[in-house]
């Protein structure tokens, strides 16, 4: 059932059931379908067409569901920028992808409107959350001002309904879209492997709606359940509303759960009501799943996704064992099986399948995987092998009983707190600092994020700069979750007899004694 659908049924079948709880105030299904049929109406008459990318940017927030309600009710393709990327990043995906519509939170607009004045296909930017500066549209008023009809917008299973951003091998951000089917079939997916929902679902949401903690959001609002999402984490506040809330499912990011864990008041409260506490980007070490478990009940699901394919695979809760045999205590260093309508391969170089226990890329192959890259059928192809199956660039091996693990990132990516981070994106921002004349730039052990950016600099002849100026520059350049947090200083850097950087020699020695799929969980 695609997302427009969904949404027109459940505001009939679930109208005064709660849809959304955000810092204490609610709305019902009524309500949301409601706002979301006035927010089409806006976008409208504003110039939006069906097929017209619809941006996002902004933290999560009271109106964060009935911007996705609107998309899908107008058939607008929902694009969420991230609030982490610097103001340039937005500004370029704005570009990359031809956004018709801006929805901005007031905290965020002052970075990013001034960029925007080029833009001739940029339409409107409409400001939410907050005063709205001259020559936007206010969010509020212009609901208020709005037609509550619905539209009535034909969509089709095959639209383009959703844009998600990451990171394609130059480090430059790709757009990558799925339409409404692909998009309900990620739902199939997780329904087959998670706890079953229903309108007393409550979904508590740390984690940005742009990002992990989408997965779950149409799930429960296909069956009445309601959405509690938190404007930022904080572990003392996750707590309070896991157990005030009665929240049945959660999912965040390993260093929420650890930052958690180390609130001393995480112990002796009511999570009877939690059935799923869904977490990824990286595995929790054997020590803090015992306290997970210990505190939160057999409820923890690992799941490995990324916006090219979600789900791949999913280790469920009586999969994560801490006291067991040999075999049951290596799968907690797996990132489970693949669900049921996934089918998961370890490739070659040529694109050959390996056999069992070989290590290759992962290749993914199932109806939720992604249509393609945005306006870059290059990518596409690069990214699909001739069986349809889409190549992960993750490194990994299957083993006789199905289960998928990791054991590197092709292209050296970073992934820092759950983020995607290309060492070239960094290497660039660093090479355009005047006083830089090369950089190398690597992943290093983390106490909380489980890896973060270091970067070795060779400076030009003559020239001078300070490590704390060089990171601060490339807050600047990239945002501050994907900065360089340490920098040392070279004449040179190691390089081939072909003249490639020999990465791997520069980043060998900080990893020595680790395992890197789950150092600092």
């Amino acid at each position: 059932m695609i997302q427009a659908t969904t949404m027109r049924r459940s505001a009939w079948m679930y109208a005064q059931h709660p849809a959304v709880w955000c810092d204490g105030r609610e709305l019902t299904y009524a309500q949301v379908f409601e706002r979301a049929c006035r927010l089409v109406n806006v976008l409208r008459s504003l110039g939006a067409v069906p097929g017209d990318r619809v941006a996002a940017l902004g933290d999560n927030a009271f109106e964060t569901v009935e911007h996705g309600a609107a998309c899908a009710l107008g058939n607008f393709v929902r694009s969420t920028l991230y609030t982490y990327h610097a103001p340039s990043v937005n500004r370029y995906l704005l570009e990359l992808i031809d956004a018709r519509v801006l929805l901005v939170q007031a905290k965020y607009a002052a970075g990013v409107l001034p960029l925007l004045a080029d833009l001739p296909g940029l339409k409107a930017v409409i400001v939410y959350d907050g005063p709205a500066p001259a020559g936007t549209v206010a969010y509020d008023p212009a609901l208020a001002a709005a037609s509550a009809e619905d539209a009535q917008v034909p969509v089709r299973d095959d639209d383009v309904h959703i844009v998600r951003f990451s990171s394609g091998t130059t480090g430059r951000p790709k757009g990558i879209f799925h339409t409404g089917e692909r998009w309900a079939r990620y739902g199939s997916e997780l329904r087959a492997v998670i706890p079953v929902m229903n309108e007393r679902t409550r979904y508590l949401v740390p984690c940005s709606l742009s990002h992990l903690g989408i997965a779950f959001l149409w799930n429960v609002l296909a069956v009445g359940g309601c959405v509690v999402p938190m404007p930022s984490f904080e572990p003392r506040r996750t707590l309070d509303l896991l157990e005030s809330q009665r929240i049945t499912h959660a999912a965040a990011a390993p260093v929420m759960i650890r930052e958690m864990l180390a609130d001393p008041s995480c112990h002796g409260r009511d999570f009877s009501a939690l059935t799923c506490l869904m977490y990824a980007g990286s595995p929790i070490a054997s020590s803090t799943l015992k306290s997970a478990i210990g505190v939160f009940g057999n409820t923890l699901h690992q799941m490995y996704a990324q916006s090219e394919a979600m789900p791949i695979t999913m280790l469920l809760p009586h999969q994560h064992v801490v006291e067991g045999s040999e075999a049951e205590l290596k799968r907690l260093r797996s990132v489970g099986r693949p669900t049921p309508g996934i089918e998961v391969t370890v490739r070659d170089e040529d694109g050959q399948a390996l056999p069992l226990g070989a290590i290759g890329e992962i290749a993914v192959k199932g109806g939720a995987t992604m249509c393609g890259l945005w306006n870059d059928p290059e990518g596409t192809a690069a990214r699909t092998l001739p069986d349809g199956s889409i190549l992960t660039r993750d490194m990994g091996y299957l083993d006789a009983d199905g289960f998928v693990y990791l054991v590197d990132r092709k292209d050296d990516m970073i992934v820092s707190g759950g983020f995607n981070i290309w060492p070239t994106e960094l290497e660039d921002a660093l090479a355009s600092h005047p006083a830089v004349a090369e950089a190398c730039v690597f992943g290093v052990p983390h106490p909380k994020w489980g890896e973060t950016p270091k970067a070795v600099v060779v400076l030009k002849p003559g020239a001078a700069a300070t490590a704390e100026a060089l990171m601060a520059y490339t807050r600047e350049q990239v945002g501050g979750t994907k900065k360089v947090t340490s920098i040392e200083f070279a004449t040179a850097l190691p390089r081939t007899a072909t003249g490639k950087v020999q990465r791997n020699l520069l980043k060998a020695p900080y990893w020595a004694g680790h395992d890197s799929r789950i150092a600092g969980s």
